[in-house]
């Protein structure tokens, strides 16, 4: 599985100049509301030092990095819910997406337009969260007017449903997302059903100008986001969308320097993905031989055939065992054979759960 985030915001505050850099996909990004109409995409290999390394030691034909997909979504403005601007088509796209990143500006420049006439983080947080709501709160409305119907009859599936929902509506009135609900295992597994745009989990990416990214916890933008995306459970990222798209025109060594210069250890790239990874709890596990060497992603708490289902559903289907080596084995071993000679190779079941870094050969029979 790819992991597909939607890169969304207010307009002009540095959405598709992100995008641009992240991706090197070359969108459109103008100083104007709705520069992005439909939305773009554009795929990134998931930066993995173990692929290399183990890449190193097998020296495959192949090395396939595992991928994280973007789509930069149009501008949202107050009023959308009810088809304001372009509405309908925004909120459209963000159901496709595994999870939000939500583009807040921490910058002042009066040569960049803000939509609202001042840099207000809180103020713009609220309002992309209260379209998500207010969107959410319809859907609600309307799947509870049909199970009150099938609630009235005493139907016991209806009647649990009806409460669920009935929850829902409220966190939703108190004006809080969906996913601060408080509810069981099961209930949340219904809710997730209803493709609720506050179910979705959001990484708030707080963007600073260039001469601040070193110092920006400094900033009282992002101190600002960061004190609200705590009180939702939300992940924030602060990075510089100009210093991204500077460090994506650059390689190998003059990437490092110009990283070490601004005092960075990784670029926002690295970091975005990593807390994104965090956020929705994926991990990724490797396939390795002479053809090829291939990082896979799926979510924590996986077991081995459906992992394998991942690469083939043959494999989930025809399951038999699967051989595991974990990456610190196998790089301490020195590869496949030192790593059975010093009995760190196991062969598990259909009940193993694998962990983040196995590598893993499935063994199976269709």
């Amino acid at each position: 599985m790819a992991l597909t985030t939607g890169i969304v915001g207010l307009p002009n505050v540095g959405k598709s100049t992100l995008f641009n850099a992240i991706t090197k996909a070359g969108a459109e990004s103008a100083n104007y509301p709705f520069c992005t109409i439909e939305p773009n995409v554009g795929v990134v290999d998931v930066p993995d030092e173990r692929l290399t390394k183990l890449a190193n030691l097998i020296n495959p034909q192949k090395v396939i990095p595992t991928a994280c997909q973007f789509v930069d979504i149009a501008g949202l403005v107050k009023g959308a819910s009810q088809g304001e601007g372009l509405g309908n088509k925004f909120l459209s796209h963000i159901r496709e997406v595994d999870a939000i990143l939500h583009v807040v500006r921490c910058f002042e420049d009066d040569n960049i337009t803000h939509v609202s006439g001042k840099v207000d983080p809180a103020s713009d947080m609220a309002t992309i969260q209260l379209e998500l709501i207010l969107s959410d709160m319809e859907t609600v409305e309307k799947r509870l007017d049909r199970v009150s119907r099938q609630a009235k009859t005493g139907e016991k599936a209806a009647v649990q449903e009806h409460a669920l929902l009935s929850k829902v509506l409220t966190t939703l009135q108190d004006e809080k997302p969906a996913r601060m609900t408080e509810v069981s295992d099961d209930e949340f597994l219904q809710l997730k059903t209803y493709n609720l745009l506050t179910m979705k989990d959001v990484l708030y990416v707080a963007n600073v100008s260039e001469d601040e990214v070193a110092s920006a916890d400094e900033n009282p933008y992002v101190q600002q986001v960061k004190e609200i995306a705590k009180t939702e459970g939300a992940g924030v990222v602060t990075i510089s969308a100009q210093v991204e798209a500077e460090i994506a025109e650059l390689d190998g060594e003059e990437r490092e320097m110009f990283l070490e210069e601004l005092g960075l250890q990784s670029s926002g790239l690295d970091r975005l993905i990593n807390e994104a990874y965090r956020l929705l709890g994926l991990i990724t596990f490797f396939t390795a031989g002479e053809k090829e060497v291939r990082a896979w992603t799926i979510r924590r708490g996986t077991k081995a055939p459906q992992a394998g289902a991942v690469i083939h559903t043959d494999f989930e289907r025809g399951f038999i065992r699967a051989e595991i080596v974990g990456y610190d084995a196998m790089i301490s071993s020195g590869g496949f054979v030192g790593a059975k000679e010093k009995g760190l190779m196991r062969l598990e079941g259909k009940e193993y759960v694998v962990q983040d870094g196995d590598i893993i050969t499935f063994r199976f029979n269709v």
